[in-house]
């Protein structure tokens, strides 16, 4: 069984080798030492690199994205570790298989006492029902489970499994680990691009490395396709360098398209950005952030529907036109569509961004609602209450009302709250932009002592 198994790596490595095979799969590393990025994780001494070495690897998660190295350490892992080593691709196979290389690893280890490590790739692809099918063999020990996914296992991996796992994180490639890897690429002798002379700017290399966004596959199908398209423009004249600038590269690649997973993490990473942007009234990074979720696909009006929310919960009376830029930026967008529906959006961003913020109004909202739950529902003072039938007359409804337009004073001298908060202060106005304003007016009209500022909890 063993035999077979050493066939099968051997041969899944031919495969890789393969001229036909992927630039990306020819370069996966042959040994740690190889493995390019990822140092806080497979530098000597470092923890995974460690436990891969020792063989005594707990059940982990590989959470990293696309390009960042998951599977290529899967693989060295297959090199590396004296257990069996089995494939598993949440997106070809299903309950049947798995069962199928459970059973398989249970009788490899009554049979020749070795374990299984049992590598589950886009873990995240899996539903609760197929992750709970391996979640008791993990528990017994009868598979060492190790699950790649570029999701947060938080969200995609369910909470038994992930409690009985290792989460190991992988961070996108440094610019410096890009370049090294096109180097390999260009160079080493094994592809097809090292029986040729290469020369690439630095010029050139920085816009590769741009282009790839930390990915290392993006990085490596950059640069054979670009090689591919100099060939074929027949750029490499008879025992001439073949050379990669700019244009070719811009021409090879067309248009960047930009790193933006619009269900995942980046969809709430990205829109908590802009809105944090705009709080911290910083106009250049609420725009930026705009467009690169416009730029990436993002629903223009999932924007639109958050700077609405904004311009109540963090401007609010500090500027009351802002709700109305927000709205207007909203029913602008429905009017006119894209392409250029960005522009009013972009609009309102900076608008927002750079006008007086307050939330003084939301946290009245979330003062009165803590009264609430303490208190229950308190009925109003009975002078406050409407009185439209007699029979509430005679129970003093509405008895003893002032009505405001007939004060002299700016307002009445009366109770508007219930007894057991009539002396309580929620709305607590800043001294920005409008609410300022309003500080003062209240601070003449207002029988309460509501400043100084205090907190109401």
């Amino acid at each position: 069984m063993s035999d077979l198994f050493d066939w099968q790596t051997k041969n899944q490595t031919s495969r890789h080798s393969s001229s036909q095979a992927p630039l990306a799969e020819r370069l996966r590393p042959k040994n740690l030492d190889d493995f390019v990025g990822q140092q806080h994780l497979i530098a000597p001494g470092a923890v995974l690199r460690t436990l891969i070495e020792s063989d005594t690897l707990p059940s982990l998660i590989l959470w990293g994205p696309p390009g960042s190295g998951k599977t290529s350490l899967g693989h060295l892992i297959a090199h590396t570790t004296k257990r069996n080593f089995e494939f598993f691709s949440a997106v070809l196979s299903g309950i049947k298989e798995a069962r199928e290389l459970i059973e398989k690893a249970k009788n490899n280890f009554k049979m020749f006492g070795k374990s299984t490590i049992l590598f589950v790739d886009e873990i995240h692809r899996l539903n609760k029902a197929q992750q709970d099918a391996f979640l008791p063999h993990v528990e017994s020990g009868d598979i060492l489970m190790i699950g790649a996914t570029t999701e947060n296992p938080s969200f995609e991996v369910i909470a038994p499994l992930l409690s009985r796992s290792r989460v190991f994180v992988l961070k996108p490639l440094e610019p410096q680990d890009l370049k090294k890897l096109i180097q390999q690429a260009l160079h080493d002798t094994e592809t097809i691009f090292g029986v040729s002379k290469i020369k690439l700017s630095p010029e050139a290399e920085n816009f590769i490395v741009d282009y790839a966004q930390g990915d290392a596959r993006r990085l490596l199908g950059a640069v054979e396709i670009s090689v591919m398209y100099a060939k074929a423009l027949g750029s490499q004249a008879q025992n001439k360098d073949l050379v990669l600038d700019e244009k070719i590269l811009s021409e090879a690649l067309q248009k960047k398209t930009l790193l933006y997973d619009k269900k995942g993490e980046d969809h709430y990473n990205v829109i908590s950005a802009f809105i944090k942007s705009m709080r911290g009234s910083d106009p250049d990074a609420a725009v930026y952030y705009l467009a690169r979720m416009l730029e990436a696909g993002e629903d223009p009006l999932f924007v639109a529907r958050r700077m609405v929310i904004f311009a109540s919960e963090d401007v609010g009376n500090a500027d009351p036109q802002a709700i109305q830029v927000a709205i207007a930026a909203q029913q602008a967008f429905h009017f006119v569509g894209m392409p250029e529906g960005w522009i009013p959006l972009a609009h309102a961003a900076t608008y927002l961004a750079s006008a007086p913020k307050s939330n003084a109004s939301y946290m009245a909202y979330k003062f009165a609602k803590a009264d609430l739950e303490k208190y229950g529902a308190l009925p109003p003072p009975l002078h406050l209450r409407n009185a439209p039938t007699k029979l509430m007359k005679e129970l003093d409804y509405g008895k003893g009302y002032q009505y405001a337009h007939d004060q002299e004073g700016l307002s009445p001298e009366q109770q508007h709250l219930p007894d057991e908060l009539k002396e309580k202060v929620y709305y607590l106005p800043k001294e920005k932009g409008y609410e300022k304003v309003i500080r003062e007016y209240l601070k003449s009209a207002s029988k309460k002592i509501r400043f100084p500022f205090s907190s109401p909890l």
